[in-house]
């Protein structure tokens, strides 16, 4: 394990020092400022999608290389990387702080799994829910994190039952054994995600399963990892690249008003639960088979591994008591907030943002966010019993509770992309792609931005999601200009793709997480993944080419975007 670690690092050191010297060409020989902002441009993708050095201190090199190269002054540079989308992410983790200290997830994640019952099918099609459902207002990675522990309780309390027989058929073709020719990469990936990835691999435990007992973990296990993700990519802070796209939009172009919570709850809250439904329908029929009686059969006798599941949800959710003052009091602070959000600005009605005549598009979802999530900061959690002050401290959260869930490494890596978008477009560079990309606009535009969905579904396996889609941002927006479509109409479909990152362990950390628990394989999530990208994909060009044209007028080229020389229409 030293040797492999070893060689690890030293492959490392030898990708930091060869990536600039085979890049130094663009600026040293061609020398224009459009090469010398893409010289920092495929620096920093190499760096980003090989993390040889850790992604915040990548995304600093913008305010080291611009100023260097005469493409920004250094305080020009700073301004980036503080911006709007900061605000919001501080007010969603306060939030998500008082959810995970008062255990308002798990409140939320055991009924949802009570309402749907203890069949193995239901049972994950409960966890899934509770899992998107969290994912949507916290960081995917704490989602799985608070909702996994849960079903590892439940899975092992399943395992332990004894029943005579193993029920159902064998599916020979599709259920996913461990071959011995896996078990060295096997192995290797487990070495990776513990020693990169600095994550705790525990070893399958040694019980007795039969195969049926060992299809429904896998299937519960990847149904929380790619619950996490769908459920995020609904709401515009459930996910790091929602949030990514819409300060970039704000950025490049400062006078389109047509993204915010409510319409991308609109358009995205569909495609969430049709991706839900058809990978949970995907997973089911892949470790379990074609058997689908069980949607016409709620009811019925129990077997005796469905009443230990039952037993252990109702004896957690017993466990939780009553619901406390905190869990009610963050519980009214989230729906305020999410009621605020989508009436501040719905755009088929005026919002309660109309008050404020006189400041029109002053206030924005980061506003919301802020003062609940200072509200949280200042509201008694025990009422007036205990001594308010700084060594008492009796709010709903403290600074340290938050800072311990704070993304900081999110917050840097997002404001180099920004910082790397505007160097983009004060270099020229942006210009020059678009030039460049013309080309394109002789293929159907549902084929290019069905082409740029799977390149960015690719990348988004092997880099993270946030790097990802700060890379492309600032090469498709020149694209849809390029080739005459609304910006949105690429933007939107490739932004949610970026986090269809099935396939790996190392493609995310709640991929991560969950292989931890040792119930699944490579192969596992490779097969299985491959479905759900699949679907994720489809489901996403049928929302941006059905209700999301009305939605966004993506049928039209708008005029906030900037109209090229070569057209001189403003029809698509």
């Amino acid at each position: 394990m030293g040797l492999r670690r070893g060689l690890w690092n030293y492959r490392s050191i030898a990708l930091i020092v060869l990536a600039p010297l085979l890049l130094l060409p663009l600026p040293l020989v061609i020398g224009t400022k459009e090469a010398e902002c893409a010289f920092v441009l495929l620096l920093m993708a190499t760096y980003w999608m090989t993390e040889v050095i850790p992604l915040p201190m990548t995304a600093m090199l913008p305010a080291i290389l611009f100023p260097a190269f005469g493409i920004i002054k250094s305080s020009h540079v700073a301004k980036e990387y503080f911006k709007d989308f900061h605000f919001l992410l501080v007010g969603v983790i306060c939030l998500a702080t008082s959810i995970e200290k008062w255990g308002l997830h798990r409140r939320i994640a055991l009924r949802l799994v009570t309402m749907v019952g203890v069949n193995p099918a239901w049972l994950m099609l409960g966890f899934m829910s509770g899992c998107a459902f969290i994912s949507m207002w916290v960081q995917n990675t704490s989602a799985v994190a608070m909702v996994m522990p849960i079903v590892e309780a439940v899975l092992q309390q399943i395992l332990k039952a004894k029943e005579e027989g193993c029920v159902g058929e064998d599916n020979p073709g599709l259920q996913l054994d461990v071959m011995k020719s896996e078990r060295k990469f096997l192995c290797w990936v487990m070495f990776y995600t513990s020693v990169v990835l600095h994550v705790a691999v525990p070893q399958p435990g040694a019980l007795s399963r039969c195969k049926r007992d060992l299809m429904m973990c896998k299937a519960m296990c990847l149904g929380i990892a790619y619950s996490s993700n769908i459920g995020g990519i609904s709401t515009l802070p459930g996910t790091s690249p929602n949030l990514i796209f819409s300060e970039y939009l704000n950025q490049v172009y400062p006078n389109c008003n047509c993204i915010n919570f409510a319409n991308w709850l609109v358009l995205c809250l569909p495609i969430s639960v049709i991706m839900l439904l058809l990978t949970w329908i995907w997973l089911y029929w892949l470790f379990f088979g074609s058997d689908f009686r069980f949607l016409c059969q709620r009811g019925g006798e129990q077997s005796q591994k469905e009443a230990a599941a039952r037993k252990v949800i109702e004896e957690e959710y017993r466990s939780l008591g009553p619901m406390s003052s905190q869990e009610i009091v963050t519980a009214v602070v989230f729906v305020t907030m999410v009621l605020l959000w989508l009436t501040r600005a719905p755009g088929f009605m005026p919002g309660w943002a109309s008050l404020f005549p006189h400041h029109m598009g002053y206030i924005t979802d980061a506003t919301v966010a802020l003062l609940l999530g200072l509200l949280l900061f200042i509201i008694p959690a025990y009422g007036p019993s205990r001594k308010y002050g700084e060594y008492t401290h009796n709010a709903m959260i403290s600074w340290d509770n938050f800072q311990a869930l704070m993304p900081w490494k999110v917050a840097l890596l997002v404001g180099g992309g920004f910082a790397l978008a505007e160097g983009t477009k004060e270099s020229g560079l942006s210009l020059w792609v678009a030039e460049l990309l013309t080309p394109l606009g002789d293929l159907p535009v549902l084929a290019t931005i069905a082409i740029a969905c799977i390149i960015v579904t690719t990348v988004t396996e092997f880099a993270s999601n946030a790097a990802t889609i700060t890379i492309f941002l600032p090469i498709l927006s020149p694209l849809a200009e390029a080739i005459h479509v609304n910006p949105l109409y690429v933007l939107i479909p490739t932004t949610l793709c970026t986090s269809y990152s099935f396939l790996l362990p190392v493609s995310n950390p709640p991929n991560a997480i969950v292989f931890g628990y040792g119930h699944i394989t490579i192969m596992d999530m490779v097969k299985a993944g491959l479905g759900v990208n699949v679907i994720g994909v489809l489901a996403t060009l049928l929302a941006v080419t059905t209700w999301g044209v009305p939605l966004f007028s993506l049928d039209t080229y708008p005029d906030w975007a900037p109209l090229l020389p070569e057209f001189n229409s403003t029809a698509p």
